[in-house]
């Protein structure tokens, strides 16, 4: 799994599925392929590496008009060319690609060995060509639609034969596929990043879904053939934002996109006259808010750290009791929905398996889950009982940066709109608005000293464990600067809380692990100081984030990096965002892919 590509129409197939899969780089793989169907057949080219690779090794010659290409992270099977996608039947005639896991592809493996068939990799995937083809009785469709019902797991297909002239078959259960609608051409994909070059008009698969595609148009049925009527989207954002602009990476201009991002998730939804705020795909009254005694928000890495620092503000500002879990753990404890309670599942993709699963098990249980998503059409958007899009754009880069920022803004935004309801006057509504609307300005300010993070970053990038410590709504940000700096550098970096470390932590302090400590100046900065102390006693070297104007802590930390003054509420924007650089600048000192980090994919549809 990772990217899925098909296409037919007039144009070359081969250059609109390589232009496809280069547009999916982005969410990491380790091999890839296409099948084209022409004159010939069907012929099938895959090779592990990158896409360069793989364009290499296709012969000029190689023509058709209807295709399907794939980018792959290694599940099942090593990374080998003959385990990269696509994959064929026994026939030579049938070509599918797949992301996600077959759980049960070692049973349907071995009935399918004893029929006769012939099986070239030790993918999972590979039972699904095979059992298409014991199914095809004529209509492609109908064998697609039969070798899914035995399958258990979660799959996004495509697949071609080359009996069915210009035709794609699609099926969707737990894994994203998206349709372009072109002139006389159709487009499928896993992301429409891989097609926005060539159409913006959309349709979104559901679950349990089955599409086939010609050049003039598509149908939708269920798996039971009953027809199934889409809606016909259109995608608001532009090529040139998936474009790097200049940037040497994706993931610096995200970074530098932040104040852009989070102007944009606020825009239109601050009542200035009210001091409060609007968000409108809540589909929650005021009395449904008035009602809610405790919040509770799922989600999975930066998702789940922007969910801690959204749980911290509901509690201090809107004084309602509030948590953030980790999806995956809440699936599978059975968990207790409680009355009242209202649930936010955060998804930068929108299609984060684990949080995905995780609000489908709360709502079975008569739970409330609103999204918190960027990408418009996701599942998690659709499936939801409401929410909010935090509109930071695309985000191309793995490790996430900006999506963060505008993901915290929301729960800004819904922290005052419960704290006006019940706690907080119209001044101190209007101050944590102006304060809140500053925070782009600030962010610019951070960002243009980017040199002197990147002078910090060389200094300490041969280093080969660091620890990251914060307190109370810099907690989450400290865990979050540890996972930016294991993501892309692949040092190895624990957060904490400062408080946690005298209870096991500082046995690990030495000359060789760095501490990064946010100390802004708040109300817990003489702890957090105590506990530099602390660590300087050791032996251990310090980097500080502190706040402008604050020359206590020069005397104490190895190097400091400022940042501008806020009230303590808003220190996360300004504390995550040299906490990003330090990690960019460590990865690039190191030689490390940016963009696509090893092992990692940029949205993660399988448990």
């Amino acid at each position: 799994m990772c990217g899925i590509i098909g296409y037919c129409g007039p144009k070359p197939v081969k250059e609109v599925l390589i232009e496809g899969l280069k547009r999916l780089e982005y969410r990491g793989y380790d091999s890839a392929g296409i099948a084209i169907v022409n004159d010939k057949g069907l012929e099938l080219i895959k090779r592990r590496g990158k896409i360069l690779d793989l364009k290499k090794s296709i012969p000029e010659k190689v023509k058709g008009f209807y295709g399907i290409g794939h980018t792959r992270w290694a599940t099942h099977g090593g990374v080998t060319d003959i385990n990269a996608h696509p994959h064929v039947d026994c026939t030579g005639k049938i070509a599918i690609a797949h992301n996600g896991i077959i759980e049960n592809y070692s049973s349907l493996k071995e009935v399918l060995l004893k029929e006769g068939h012939t099986f070239k990799s030790d993918t999972d995937s590979e039972v699904i060509a095979h059992l298409v083809e014991k199914y095809y009785d004529g209509s492609l469709e109908h064998a697609v639609k039969e070798a899914v019902s035995l399958l258990k797991g979660t799959y996004g297909i495509v697949c071609i034969s080359v009996d069915e002239p210009n035709t794609i078959i699609g099926a969707r259960n737990g894994s994203p596929l998206v349709l372009g609608i072109g002139d006389n051409e159709m487009f499928i994909a896993s992301d429409v990043t891989a097609i926005v070059a060539h159409t913006k008009q959309v349709v979104y698969l559901e679950d349990g879904e089955v599409v086939k595609l010609t050049r003039d148009g598509f149908t939708t049925t269920d798996l039971r053939e009953n027809p199934i009527e889409k809606e016909v989207e259109h995608i608001s954002w532009e090529l040139e934002e998936i474009e790097k602009a200049g940037y040497s990476h994706f993931m610096e201009k995200e970074i530098f996109e932040q104040p852009e991002a989070v102007k944009r998730a606020m825009s239109g939804r601050i009542l200035h006259p009210e001091a409060s705020a609007h968000l409108g795909g809540l589909n929650l009254t005021n009395r449904d808010l008035i009602n809610i005694e405790r919040v509770k928000i799922i989600g999975a890495g930066t998702s789940y750290y922007a969910g801690m620092v959204g749980a911290y503000l509901l509690e201090s500002i809107a004084r309602v009791p509030a948590q953030a879990e980790i999806a995956s753990e809440l699936r599978y404890r059975n968990p207790v929905v409680e009355r009242n309670t209202l649930y936010f599942a955060v998804s930068q993709s929108g299609e984060t398996a684990d949080t995905l699963y995780a609000m489908r098990e709360l709502q079975r249980k008569g739970a409330t889950v609103l999204g918190i998503c960027n990408v418009v059409g996701s599942t998690i958007a659709r499936e939801s009982d409401g929410g909010v899009y935090i509109h930071s754009g695309p985000e191309i880069a793995v490790a996430s940066t900006k999506a963060f920022s505008s993901q915290i803004t929301v729960f800004y935004l819904f922290s005052l709109l419960l704290a006006r309801m019940r706690n907080m006057s119209f001044d101190e509504g209007a101050r944590y608005i102006e304060n809140l609307q500053s925070i782009p300005v600030k962010i610019e300010k951070v960002l243009s000293r980017k040199n002197e993070i990147e002078r910090i970053a060389r200094k300490y990038s041969h280093y080969k464990d660091f620890l990251f410590l914060g307190r109370g709504f810099n907690f989450p940000v400290a865990l979050e600067g540890a996972l930016k700096l294991k993501e892309i550098s692949y040092i190895h970096a624990e957060g904490y809380t400062a408080a946690e470390i005298k209870h096991g932590p500082i046995a690990l302090i030495n000359e060789e692990t760095p501490s990064v400590f946010l100390i802004p100046n708040d109300s817990l900065k003489e702890k957090i100081l105590s506990n530099v102390k602390e660590v300087k006693a050791r032996g251990g070297k310090v980097i500080a984030i502190a706040t402008e104007g604050d020359g206590e802590i020069e005397d104490i930390a190895d190097d400091v990096f400022y940042i501008p003054e806020t009230a303590e509420a808003f220190y996360p924007y300004l504390m995550v965002v040299p906490l990003q650089l330090f990690a960019y600048f460590s990865a690039i000192e190191l030689g490390r892919n940016v963009d696509q980090p090893r092992n990692l994919a940029k949205s993660v549809t399988v448990e």
